[in-house]
């Protein structure tokens, strides 16, 4: 019989505490076999928040169609070991949606959501890595077909701001 033991992951989102400079790629259209990208700066600063429990950002993107501001909220619950990660942005009518759950194994950090996109119900999933203190990376893929095949749409290649 084995056990599989857990590790606190309390603390699995702290390499991204800091000021970051990113070089974002995002799919002009999502889901229609486009491979034509916008490719546009951001600038986000993140903070631990929650004694601990999570961390809260804010970042500035500088799309093509002029700038979005954003927020994240990340939560963790101890009792389950998963995060819970919500977004608004400056962009955005409505509520804020439902969040992405997932957590972190062996370094990189997964998180999904059914949600949906374009009047259709879609699987999305976000993926974190981090490649050393200064440098990560976070990418959203989307899925029609129940998380069979997946299109990524979005990429954030992140390096540590020095003007913090």
């Amino acid at each position: 019989m084995t056990t599989e033991t857990r590790v606190d992951g309390r603390n699995d989102f702290d390499f991204l505490i800091g000021s970051w400079d990113s070089v974002q790629h995002k799919l002009k259209k999502r889901l229609q076999g486009c491979d034509e990208w916008d490719v546009f700066s951001s600038h986000s600063t993140i903070r631990k928040t929650l004694d601990g429990l999570g961390n809260f950002d804010e970042v500035t993107m500088e799309l093509p169609t002029g700038r979005v501001v954003g927020v994240t909220v990340r939560t963790y619950e101890p009792s389950t070991q998963l995060w819970r990660i919500y977004w608004i942005a400056s962009n955005a009518s409505g509520p804020i949606g439902e969040p992405m759950v997932g957590r972190f194994v062996n370094g990189r950090g997964e998180f999904y959501d059914h949600e949906i996109f374009d009047g259709r119900a879609i699987f999305s999933r976000f993926i974190w890595t981090s490649r050393d203190v200064d440098h990560c990376r976070w990418e959203q893929a989307f899925s029609e077909d129940g998380g069979k095949t997946w299109e990524t749409n979005w990429t954030m290649d992140f390096t540590r701001s020095r003007d913090a």
